[in-house]
């Protein structure tokens, strides 16, 4: 057999065909609403650059070099005089700069890669072979146009930022907030898109619990398709609900009608009945059958609406006390005497009740036949994990799945009695009602171990 895990959280690893990652859909839309905005922002950029960012620059370029050429035949046509109050009113009006070339200069070029290449080679093709473009002279930073008037050469310094619409740091700041509105529109899309599923995972949640009626969605949403579904869903869950209540109903009915005949013939049998051996096989059919009945009452039962602290040791005593006398079934319990849970204490008193049921019918030992039952609890993470383990000869692993559901009977190993088969299929049921885990495992050594895992209730 197969160890038992140590605790109901453990679920073994499969390999998934899934993948790797797994987003939620608010991120999945947000990094695609983002990875859109990304892309069409870089084809904007280049629509830009080629429409308007460049023609813009070629024009600034021509209209530099004709300035410089307007510069170049003032100074020509000008006599000394002249071209000096010529060159101070270029300064002070124009902020552009006149002054001799001289062979000592130190020179840095201007840039030769990209747009700044192009727009060197617009300006030398319209301003001459002879002409020099300098981004520094002599150390001082600026538009340097070199050319030459006659026997003399000259430089012409202008602003740089006169070459480019846009500065770097505008770029940037520009980039920056729309980045940060584009990223904040895909944030408040993805959720606006998010918002009503989220909704409506939650409220299908809560009808698989078997809340129908706990979280109804919003049939006059905006949107047509939102509301369709929600509409289409509110009425899925009235239905589920007059379904289960129909259901219970009818069970109800079923083991009410079939009560009251069962009685009338345990009475006759008694009195009918002379042989006591048959009169007693006869009654303890009927024992059964209304053993049953409950069973099915059981199951059919509503949901609890009260749950509160409750003293696990005391729910213990009480559903151990009828078989404290019985040879045939030892119990052993271990938990500690102010140990709470959130339960409901009705409800927790059944599931032990069928537990310890199921552990007399089907847990006796193989060596002596007696039934040997264990009952621990032990507090972890603000759970109270409860085990209930007997010693007897377990079961296959193809069968221990299917031990919780409804009307199933496990194999021949365990079954020295019959039943409903509805034990474990009740006791899975109340547990999720009161908010808890239940699982079933063979023990390694040996025997059935049933886990239960509840909130643990803080005491008063």
């Amino acid at each position: 057999m197969k160890p038992a895990p140590t605790a109901p959280d453990e679920v073994t690893a499969k390999p998934s065909d899934g993948p790797l990652v797994k987003l939620s859909l608010f991120w999945r839309t947000f990094i695609l609403l983002a990875l859109l905005i990304f892309f069409s922002s870089v084809a904007w950029l280049q629509m830009f650059k080629t429409q308007e960012y460049e023609p813009r620059i070629l024009r600034n370029a021509h209209q530099i070099a004709t300035v410089v050429n307007l510069t170049k035949t003032a100074l020509k046509n000008s006599d000394e005089i002249a071209r000096l109050s010529l060159i101070e009113m270029l300064a002070d009006e124009e902020d552009v700069r006149i002054q001799l070339r001289e062979p000592t200069d130190r020179i840095v070029a201007f840039t030769d890669s990209g747009m700044d290449s192009r727009l060197v080679n617009e300006m030398v093709k319209r301003l001459g072979p002879g002409t020099l473009i300098a981004s520094s002279v002599n150390d001082e930073d600026g538009l340097w146009i070199g050319f030459p008037i006659e026997r003399d050469s000259y430089w012409l310094q202008m602003d740089p930022s006169r070459l480019k619409p846009l500065g770097g740091s505008a770029w940037l700041i520009w980039l920056s907030f729309t980045t940060a509105l584009s990223l904040g529109g895909a944030a408040f899309m993805a959720g606006l898109i998010n918002r009503p599923l989220k909704r409506l995972s939650y409220a299908a949640s809560r009808v698989r619990e078997g809340h129908f009626h706990e979280a109804p969605l919003d049939e006059g949403a905006a949107t047509s398709e939102i509301r369709e579904v929600n509409i289409g869903f509110n009425r899925m869950a009235e239905r589920l609900a007059k379904i289960e209540a129909e259901r219970a109903l009818m069970l109800a009915g079923i083991s009410h009608d079939l009560r009251t005949p069962l009685a009338r013939l345990r009475l006759e049998t008694e009195l009918s009945v002379n042989d006591a051996q048959t009169r007693e096989l006869m009654v303890a059919d009927i024992e059964q059958l209304d053993d049953i009945i409950d069973k099915f009452l059981d199951y059919a039962r509503p949901e609890p609406t009260d749950l509160g602290p409750v003293l696990l040791s005391g729910v213990i005593s009480r559903c151990i006390t009828p078989w404290r006398h019985n040879p045939r079934l030892q119990i052993s319990v271990d938990v500690g005497e102010d140990l709470q849970v959130q339960a409901e204490t009705v409800e927790l008193g059944r599931v032990l009740s069928n537990l310890l049921e199921n552990a007399r019918r089907y847990g006796q030992s193989p060596a002596d036949g007696i039934t040997r039952v264990e009952i621990v609890a032990r507090v972890h993470d603000g759970w109270v994990l409860l085990r209930v383990r007997d010693q007897g000869p377990g079961v296959s692993e193809e069968t221990l799945k299917n031990l919780t559901q409804p009307f199933f009977r496990g194999d021949a190993a365990r079954t020295a009695a019959t039943g409903s088969g509805l034990g474990l299929a009740i006791v899975e049921r109340s547990v999720q009602r009161m908010g808890g885990t239940f699982s079933v495992f063979n023990n390694s050594a040996g025997g059935l171990m049933a886990l239960m895992k509840f909130r643990q209730a803080e005491s008063d």
